[in-house]
């Protein structure tokens, strides 16, 4: 991790971790309850960052004064769902690279030593790993990783598993929209799978669901050894680390299946982070090499399921014509197609910019065959 600099009655120096990929600060100041929301702004929009010295509580009241005034910057409305979109992402990126230069210091075992600050080490540890020193981190991603404890904690709650609960690791997309785990749990099996592959499993939750359906044998794979190690986790919690293998970095493990279930990213848009690659694949990267990939890893007779949102087609980022090519490129034809709606607020939130896009969005599986 690179070193940042700094002066504060004596030279001193910390590790920068930025889970959203952003560069150390160029400039530093330290700032505390004497600053006015305004100068931190005007200093924060300029480049500077500003090291949190005070109440925990302040640091967390003049991050949300910060991004009250950000969001009056927020664009206007603009013709296209694509042109919206793209606006919107110019907005967030700003957005984020000024609230993340609001910093706080975690001490060498993961303290955060400010006035009325919570125990912050298990989550940090989490997040980031062992302690390797001191180390700047933005506040907003430090109470991202503090939300992310609670979530590793308390788990959530699948129905397709019986009311099970799958518990996320920060960076691990959490399966918080539910449709999607509802269709791998409803569509009906090519028989009864000896073997199956989960590509992309992040927290696991769609192996979970195939071996509970009665898979003898499912291999998850990710890229993310965040996603690997999550998964595992609850593999071992739902009592099925016999029948779930986890393994990764890859997309497809060797061998063939007789059916290959694959959730990618559903925007073919460039993450602005890490944390961001659960819903963002640029160029639509992963979707197709599962779809290049999947005639040399069925067995005959077998299927590959899809599960795909349609929001980029709304959005102008891709259409269904470039989707059913891609499909026949790969020598595979489509058997059926079944649908389903979002159930999460934004899909009924009128106030978000790219409402009319979310309220059309439909998400389907998909299942394939080799021609």
């Amino acid at each position: 991790m690179p070193l940042v600099h700094w002066t504060e009655n004596e030279p001193l120096s910390a590790h920068w971790h930025s889970e959203s990929s952003l560069p150390p600060p160029r400039r530093l100041i330290v700032a505390d309850d004497r600053m006015r929301a305004a100068t931190a702004y005007r200093h924060a929009c300029e480049g500077t960052a500003l090291l949190w010295r005070d109440d925990y509580h302040g640091a967390r009241q003049l991050l949300a004064a910060l991004s009250r005034r950000i969001n009056r910057k927020a664009p206007d409305p603009v013709p296209t769902a694509s042109a919206t979109f793209h606006a919107q992402r110019r907005f967030r990126a700003h957005r984020s690279r000024v609230l993340a230069r609001l910093l706080v210091l975690l001490e060498p075992d993961h303290t955060l030593a400010l006035r009325r600050a919570p125990d912050v080490r298990q989550a940090c540890t989490e997040a980031y790993g062992p302690p390797a020193g001191p180390t700047l981190v933005p506040l907003r991603e430090l109470l991202g990783a503090l939300g992310a404890h609670q979530w590793r904690e308390k788990g959530v709650i699948v129905p397709a598993l019986g009311a099970a609960r799958i518990h996320p690791h920060y960076g691990v997309f959490a399966p918080v929209r539910g449709e999607y785990v509802d269709l791998v749990a409803e569509a009906p099996l090519p028989t009864t799978p000896t073997t199956a592959f989960d590509l992309g499993t992040g927290t696991g939750v769609l192996a979970a669901v195939l071996a509970r359906r009665g898979v003898r044998r499912v291999i998850a794979t990710d890229l993310s050894p965040r996603a690997c190690a999550c998964a595992r986790d609850n593999v071992s919690r739902l009592g099925l680390a016999d029948r779930v293998t986890v393994t990764g970095p890859e997309l497809y493990p060797p061998g063939r299946a007789a059916l290959v279930v694959c959730n990618p990213p559903w925007l073919p848009a460039r993450p602005a982070s890490t944390l961001d690659q659960g819903v963002y694949d640029p160029g639509g990267a992963m979707l197709h090499a599962f779809l290049a990939g999947l005639p040399a890893h069925l067995e005959p007779g077998g299927e590959g399921w899809l599960i795909l949102s349609d929001l980029a087609e709304h959005l102008g980022l891709r259409t269904r014509t470039e989707l059913l090519g891609a499909i026949e490129q790969a020598g595979l034809k489509l058997l059926s197609r079944t649908n389903t709606r979002p159930r999460h607020p934004r899909a009924t939130d009128p106030s978000d910019p790219l409402h009319t896009a979310r309220a059309a969005e439909v998400t389907s599986l998909w299942r394939l065959a080799v021609r």
